[in-house]
């Protein structure tokens, strides 16, 4: 890419090239999915978004390998949902623009019938979705322009992709945070998971104020002042442990995001993760 394009920022393509039309938004105002796609090396993102990761990174080094991992432990959970618990269905919220190893691509490429519905509520990241992810000939991809705060919503549309009478994994990554306690994110979690039958799963991953603590602090407060309306709210293991009360913990609980199934050694990274299996 080009500098004069760097500047420019992404544009809009069909998967023939063709530009289609962007959505309206505020490029002079970072936003948390492409501040996301710049650090995992994206080239969906603009100079207020570049110039935060760059204020982020600096204020909290762990931030670059945290995204990293995050995106490792996405592809290991989700080949662990489809080869080993059998899960043929995703609902993926908060999915952030498309990057490598989305969550169709690595289910799909074990079960190519599996069934994945996206949830965002940014209008570039359903455009991009639609424009450059494709489901297998066997499977279903959909995507939903839906806050993760309305779970009766995201259930409602997803409901003409997924069969909700049968095993669903809800991923939920790296999203929860952004969700004040005023929202109720427990309660969400909840209702979500009420609306899956046993058998079903719940993946998580969500930075944390027990790991770091002083410098998720302050860059929590620096990238606050630098989104505009979304906020960070990075939460203790306890409270994160809690979406998952009445779910069994898949081997090897909630641990650090950079450790989950993770082979050989890794660094402690300030995020946790697990899955849970409703019983």
């Amino acid at each position: 890419m080009t500098s004069q394009d760097a500047e420019a920022g992404p544009q809009d393509t069909d998967t023939a090239g063709s530009l289609v039309d962007a959505p309206s938004f505020d490029t002079s105002i970072a936003h948390p999915a492409r501040v996301y796609d710049f650090l995992l090396g994206g080239k969906d993102n603009y100079a207020a978004d570049r110039e935060a990761a760059a204020e982020f990174a600096a204020a909290m080094p762990s931030i670059l390998p945290g995204v990293q991992a995050n995106r490792a432990f996405l592809r290991r959970a989700v080949e662990y949902l489809a080869r080993e618990a059998g899960i043929r269905q995703f609902l993926d919220i908060g999915t952030g623009l498309p990057t490598a190893q989305n969550t169709h691509q690595v289910a799909q490429s074990i079960v190519p019938e599996s069934r994945v519905v996206y949830v965002d509520n940014d209008p570039i990241v359903l455009a991009h979705a639609r424009a450059l992810l494709t489901s297998s000939p066997e499977g279903a991809t959909d995507y939903l322009e839906a806050d993760a705060r309305d779970p009766a919503k995201i259930l409602r549309e997803a409901a003409r992709t997924l069969d909700f009478s049968q095993p669903v994994a809800v991923m939920m990554l790296l999203v929860l945070h952004f969700i004040p306690d005023s929202d109720g994110p427990h309660q969400i979690v909840a209702e979500l998971m009420d609306a899956v039958p046993p058998g079903s799963y719940l993946t998580v991953s969500d930075a944390t104020t027990d790991i770091d603590t002083d410098r998720v602090i302050g860059a929590t407060s620096l990238y606050n002042a630098r989104t505009g309306p979304t906020y960070s709210s990075p939460r203790t293991r306890a409270e994160i442990a809690r979406y998952f009360d009445g779910l069994q913990f898949v081997d090897p609980g909630l641990v650090p995001v950079s450790q989950w199934r993770t082979p050989g050694p890794a660094p402690i990274i300030p995020a946790y993760a697990g899955i849970g299996r409703k019983p």
